[in-house]
C-alpha cells in the first residue's frame, strides 16, 4: 500500500501532485457519468417498458428493436459509434457523449428488469385495484409499481454496479475517467503495479459501498412489510 501511495506522488513533469490529481479527477468523471447515466437509463427503461406492454404494435416494435440492438452489441462499440459518428457533427463533449451512450445501454437492461418485475406481480392485484374504481394508470402507479419495485430492487442495484464498472471504457473516446487516469500515470511513470492496483482498489471500495447501502435499503423495505 505504501508503494502505491508513494507512486502516486512521484513527480510527473514539474508537479509531484499530478498523479493524485489525475486519480481524483478521473474518479469525479466516473461518478458523474455513472450518476447521470443511471438517471437517463431509468427514464428510458420506464418508457420502453410502457411501450412494450402497451399492446400497440407501433410502440412495441420500436421498443423491441431498441432493446435487441443495445443488448446485442458491446457497450464500447455503442460508445465509439455514438461519439465518432452519430454525435460527430454536434460538437458534444466526451462526458456528455458517455452519459448518453451508457444511459442508452442501461435503459435497455432496466426496461427488461422492470417488465419482469411488473409481470411477477399477481394479476389479481390489478383486478382488485380496478374493482375499487382505480383507472389502469392509477392502479399501475399506486398498486403494481410499488410491489414491482421491491421485486426488482436487487437487479436494479446490480445494474448500477455493472454500469459503474462499464464506465472504464470511456478512454476509448479520449475521456479521462478513473481507469484512463491510471493508464496515463502508468505511461508517464513506467510503473504498472501501483496505478492499476490503485484503480482496482477504488472500484472495489465504490462497489462494496453501493452494495452495502443497497442492502440497508432492502432491509428497510422488508421492515415496512
Amino acid at each position: 500500500m505504501q508503494a502505491i501511495i508513494d507512486s502516486l506522488f512521484t513527480p510527473i513533469g514539474s508537479d509531484g501532485m499530478i498523479g493524485i490529481l489525475l486519480i481524483l479527477n478521473g474518479l469525479k468523471v466516473t461518478l458523474l457519468v455513472t450518476f447521470f447515466a443511471i438517471i437517463l437509463g431509468s427514464f428510458l427503461g420506464v418508457c420502453t417498458t410502457l411501450m412494450k406492454m402497451s399492446g400497440k404494435w407501433y410502440l412495441t416494435w420500436p421498443a423491441n428493436i431498441y432493446v435487441s440492438v443495445i443488448r446485442g452489441t458491446p457497450v464500447v462499440v455503442q460508445l465509439v459509434i455514438l461519439y465518432f459518428i452519430i454525435l460527430a457533427s454536434l460538437d458534444v463533449d466526451k462526458i456528455t457523449a458517455a452519459v448518453i451512450a451508457f444511459g442508452l445501454n442501461s435503459g435497455a437492461y432496466i426496461s427488461e428488469i422492470i417488465r419482469a418485475g411488473i409481470q411477477a406481480v399477481d394479476k389479481g392485484q390489478m383486478e382488485a385495484a380496478r374493482s375499487l374504481g382505480l383507472s389502469h394508470s392509477q392502479a399501475m402507479q399506486d398498486v403494481i409499481f410499488p410491489q414491482a419495485l421491491k421485486n426488482i430492487l436487487p437487479a436494479l442495484g446490480n445494474e448500477f454496479i455493472v454500469l459503474l464498472k462499464e464506465t472504464a471504457v470511456i478512454g476509448f473516446i479520449g475521456g479521462v475517467d478513473l481507469m484512463r487516469a491510471g493508464e496515463i500515470i502508468r505511461s508517464r511513470t513506467f510503473e504498472d503495479v501501483a496505478p492499476l492496483f490503485t484503480c482496482a482498489i477504488i472500484y472495489l471500495i465504490l462497489t462494496y459501498t453501493f452494495t452495502f447501502l443497497l442492502g440497508k435499503f432492502e432491509n428497510r423495505l422488508k421492515q415496512s412489510d
